[in-house]
């Protein structure tokens, strides 16, 4: 029995420690490294930041974008657009990335390292533009939620525990009766 015991603390343990070990070993840079600014809209520029330490010095860097509709980065305009840049002396990398006027989804941003190896990721999830005032025809805000008055969501909760209460005290009064026999 303790030997069954043993073994599969043993082995709970290894799988805690080697697991996370093979994740971090691909050389992938964590995504708080990676940095992400700007408003993330149709038409709009958003700035990917790679935080310095991740590439090599001078190191060239491959980055690309791909998602759906096109996407433009430095001059480049496609649906999945690459571009080689050169990291910083201190191993950093950046690109601007500018949606098209129809961009919608999710913009998978990717820099790997040609000689290091190290992939760095970023998302860039485009914001739908704001149409609940153009889609109603009164200019007032769009209504969202449930319109049920506080009152009735009192009287609820109220209920709730007044119920709760009553199972708590015919519980009680069954214990007793059940002891004085």
């Amino acid at each position: 029995m303790g030997k069954k015991t043993f073994a599969a603390i043993a082995l709970a343990v290894l799988a805690v420690f080697a697991v996370p070990a093979a994740a971090n070993a691909a050389g992938y840079v964590p995504a708080s490294d990676v940095s992400v600014s700007g408003s993330a809209t149709a038409s709009s520029t958003v700035t990917v930041d790679v935080e310095e330490g991740p590439f090599l010095l001078g190191e060239e860097v491959n980055l690309s974008v791909d998602g759906a509709g096109t996407a433009v980065r430095s001059t480049f305009k496609a649906a999945t657009v690459s571009l080689v840049k050169t990291a910083s002396a201190t191993g950093a990398a950046t690109v601007n990335v500018t949606l098209p006027t129809d961009a919608t989804g999710t913009y998978a941003v990717t820099a790997t390292g040609l000689t290091s190896g190290n992939v760095a990721t970023a998302a860039i999830t485009v914001v739908a533009a704001d149409v609940g005032a153009a889609a109603n025809a009164a200019g007032d805000l769009a209504s969202t939620g449930y319109p049920t008055p506080v009152a009735a969501i009192w009287a609820a909760a109220g209920a709730l525990l007044l119920g709760v209460a009553l199972v708590a005290v015919l519980t009680l009064l069954r214990r007793q009766r059940a002891t004085a026999y």
